[in-house]
């Protein structure tokens, strides 16, 4: 099975315009990917990635259920700012892919009219900023109330993903956006990969181990 790992990235994450985002039936964007139990690749075995673009250029997304041992705290006085709110001192960063892993991304609930340099409002989803200025935000509790901060994406090129969703490598799950902020900000990340697939009702424990491969 080809590995989202190699792919080359099919653009720059925050410096994609929202009129570039087509809505065919293979459109993915704004769905879940819950990787299948033949998912050999260590970077995505048990995760589940919130897609946050897919054109025919090829996908993007983050891993949303891989916390590291990195906290807020620890990160932002890396970048010299100064985080006022305690509750998020220990909030975990996670890991968002294997694309640009020294890069940070703020995956977080639409918030009206948002100011930020660089972000992508996904239709229908959530938004995706990755400009300096919404840590800023944070630092001083005037940013998103509810946020997940990754670093590095995953990324896969033209037809890539397609043809791994074909092998079973992945399963896409559309939920409704309230689904979506209730399982990647309310609900524990060790327990995320099973509430995604409970809403469409399987027990990961009927999953067959062969899936994913051809």
């Amino acid at each position: 099975m080809t590995s989202a790992k190699k792919a080359p990235p099919a653009s720059d994450p925050g410096s994609v315009p929202e009129s570039s985002i087509s809505f065919s039936a293979s459109h993915l964007a704004n769905q879940f990917l819950i990787a299948m139990p033949g998912m050999v690749d260590p970077n995505f075995a048990g995760s589940v990635i919130y897609l946050f673009e897919h054109t025919e250029r090829g996908a993007m997304g983050l891993v949303v259920n891989r916390p590291t041992e990195l906290d807020l705290g620890t990160l932002f006085d890396k970048i010299e700012l100064k985080l006022e709110i305690a509750p998020l001192l220990e909030q975990p960063v996670y890991f968002g892919g294997p694309v640009q892993v020294e890069r940070g991304f703020v995956l977080h609930e639409p918030i009206p009219s948002p100011s930020y340099s660089s972000s992508l409002i996904i239709p229908g989803g959530l938004t995706m900023t990755t400009s300096k200025d919404v840590l800023e935000a944070l630092a001083i509790g005037n940013g998103p109330r509810k946020f997940l901060m990754t670093l590095g994406y995953a990324g896969w090129s033209a037809g890539q993903l397609e043809e791994e969703i074909t092998l079973n490598g992945w399963m896409n799950v559309p939920l409704s956006r309230q689904q979506m902020i209730d399982i990647i900000f309310d609900t524990p990340s060790s327990q995320r990969y099973e509430k995604s697939l409970s809403f469409l009702g399987f027990d990961p424990s009927h999953l067959s181990g062969e899936t994913g491969h051809a």
